[in-house]
């Protein structure tokens, strides 16, 4: 089982959550109530590289997010934006020192390793952080497989039955800490072909969740996760698929919906990719990569 206090680090670190006075109504009555929030708040991710004698620092994005594992989240998205490709590229990250204080929490820096130029052309493919960024199809797709390190992974052979697939969403669930204080906040999880949970990160944005986790498995060596399954708990958006290809995942199971274009990637990498995973059903979007995973 995954370590119990990984699972929790935002709930210890009681940045992710907010306590705020409200008024419930049940009924004809009302009454004073104290509700749990989940905390939304800026992340700048800034870069730092050049050589010793010349250091330039750039401002790469603003997200919206959760509080907590921050430099996973930043190491996540310069990994799967195609600006890193790897985490041997990465010299120091954390807050930079010369801001205030209140703003050095909502500022991340990544500091590159000396000489190494990062490839800032592809931040120009995509930092859209919603669905209707009108992100244009086919074309998306082609710069993903440019930037890709893992486009070429030779898929191994490994076997999941239909017992552990029903499992997974209930096992997602059951870590989810945050959410199940708040009820608004989204999870990633990695599983391996045994259904065992490996790794959980929430965050308010499902893309951000994502991040963290596929930061995770750069700072522990862990890429490609070509033998594990990525389990979302909402929505299998296009960028959350362009994501688990850039991190040589080979199966995608979402509680909710896949949209077309997430499924026209998922088909371009030969991804296995699933929705609508609960109640013991789900829905099949790769039917030939699926039958090459099942237990028959």
């Amino acid at each position: 089982m995954p370590d119990e206090s990984d699972m929790k680090t935002n709930t210890l670190e009681n940045k992710s959550v907010q306590k705020i006075d409200i008024v419930k109504v049940k009924g004809n009555e009302s009454f004073p109530y104290t509700d749990d929030l989940s905390v939304e708040e800026p992340l700048e991710i800034r870069i730092s590289y050049g050589s010793n004698e010349h250091r330039e620092t750039k401002n790469i994005s603003v997200t919206m997010r959760t509080p907590g594992n921050d430099a996973e989240l930043a190491a996540g998205f310069l990994f799967t934006e195609g600006i890193i490709s790897g985490y041997h590229q990465i010299q120091n990250i954390g807050q930079p020192q010369a801001e205030c204080s209140r703003n050095r929490d909502n500022i991340i820096e990544v500091e590159l390793v000396d000489d190494f130029i990062p490839q800032l052309k592809n931040a120009d493919r995509n930092f859209y952080t919603t669905s209707s960024c009108g992100v244009c199809g086919k074309g998306s797709i082609e710069s993903i497989k440019t930037v890709s390190t893992f486009q070429h992974i030779e898929r191994e052979q490994y076997t999941l039955s239909y017992e552990t697939l029903y499992r997974l969403s209930g096992n997602l669930q059951s870590f989810q800490n945050n959410f199940s204080t708040t009820g608004g906040i989204h999870a990633s999880g990695i599983f391996d072909f045994k259904g065992q949970l490996l790794a959980l990160r929430e965050d308010v944005g499902r893309h951000n969740a994502l991040d963290k986790l596929i930061g995770h498995a750069l700072f522990t060596g862990q890429l490609p996760l070509k033998d594990k399954i990525l389990v979302l708990s909402g929505r299998a958006s296009f960028e959350l698929i362009q994501k688990a290809a850039m991190a040589g995942i080979s199966v995608v199971a979402a509680i909710g919906a896949p949209s077309s274009l997430a499924v026209d990637l998922a088909k371009e990498f030969d991804m296995t990719l699933l929705g609508f995973l609960r109640d013991n059903r789900f829905n099949i979007y790769n039917e030939s990569s699926f039958h090459r995973i099942i237990e028959k």
